[in-house]
């Protein structure tokens, strides 16, 4: 029977962390488990920045961006030495499996240390979604949102000015966000690293459009293309309609995350629990077909998740 666990937030903070560490100290505390909080992922469990965690250490979290635990990156969990660091630590505080919120590296810290013998499970938390073995990361719908609002903004004024304006969202290897977002705020077209483009079938697209009353035009480019400033100035040059870019930024890490997220945290977190309570570990949890399931972390860091081409043509085909 596992008695003592750890918690720890790894990588890029996702709205819906804090909901997932609440899951994962009140399903351990109601096991009879002892719960500890492991402060800015990797690094703390290295020093020792670790804490015992009760029911009320997670009390009105739910509904608050960021991570309470707080995160960093840690190139020395990536050593030998750091490893070596990072399991004494546990032995010394009896800690036997500790629970990974994170994107994919985290998840080979995780996987490296379970090879050492401490129990890790890992929960996906990342607003890109861009983990294989999963349909649903925690904080993506939150940031979906997030790029929509801020995006429909953006078309207010570019509306008022009859501009073109080139909003460049999150997701530097994944184009998920920026396709959603784009269908979302109705761009006239969508940049993403999976699929090719041609600057200059975007601005004769554009011209063809002012032609039957079109005055103001959106186009949403994702992070891994990056250039937002470039894909202005050029359309600017081709089309003669006036171009401005917007780099939405980290704001879309932050904020209260949505139901969805908080729900789908709280589930993985509770499952976590559960499989550390059955001694497994080496384990990614993640949602197939709505339903949480887990994965051999090797395995789950094997895969490759496909990018929705049917929903980027769809896109193309609607938006004008």
């Amino acid at each position: 029977m596992i008695k003592k666990i750890g918690v720890l937030t790894s990588g890029g903070d996702a709205p819906g962390m804090n909901a997932a560490v609440r899951a994962v100290v009140r399903t351990a505390i109601s096991k009879g488990m002892e719960v500890y909080g492991i402060r800015r992922g990797y690094v703390g469990l290295i020093t020792g920045d670790i804490f015992q965690m009760d029911a009320r250490s997670v009390s009105d979290i739910i509904h608050r961006g960021g991570t309470m635990l707080y995160t960093a990156r840690c190139p020395e969990f990536r050593t030998e030495e750091g490893l070596d660091k990072a399991k004494a630590k546990c032995e010394e505080l009896g800690l036997e499996g500790i629970v990974v919120i994170g994107g994919d590296g985290s998840f080979r810290g995780a996987a490296d240390l379970s090879a050492r013998g401490i129990l890790c499970v890992g929960i996906p938390g990342t607003i890109d979604n861009d983990i294989a073995c999963t349909e649903y990361t925690i904080g993506y719908d939150t940031a979906m949102n997030t790029a929509m609002e801020l995006a429909d903004k953006l078309r207010d004024t570019s509306q008022s000015h009859d501009r073109c304006t080139v909003i460049e969202v999150m997701g530097r290897n994944a184009g998920h966000i920026a396709v959603n977002t784009g269908i979302a705020c109705g761009a006239i077209e969508i940049i993403t690293k999976e699929m090719p483009y041609d600057l200059d079938n975007i601005a004769k697209k554009m011209l063809e459009m002012k032609k039957t009353g079109k005055q103001n035009f959106v186009v949403v480019v994702a992070e891994g293309i990056g250039h937002a400033e470039e894909i202005a100035r050029t359309l600017q040059e081709k089309t003669h309609v006036e171009s401005r870019a917007t780099v939405l930024g980290h704001v879309q890490r932050g904020g209260s995350p949505t139901l969805r997220d908080r729900v789908v945290a709280s589930e993985m977190g509770h499952y976590a629990v559960e499989l550390l309570e059955q001694g497994i570990g080496n384990r990614v949890v993640g949602m197939q077909q709505n339903k949480i399931v887990d994965f051999d972390i090797q395995e789950a860091l094997a895969m490759k998740k496909p990018y929705d081409e049917r929903l980027h043509h769809m896109a193309e085909e609607i938006g004008f």
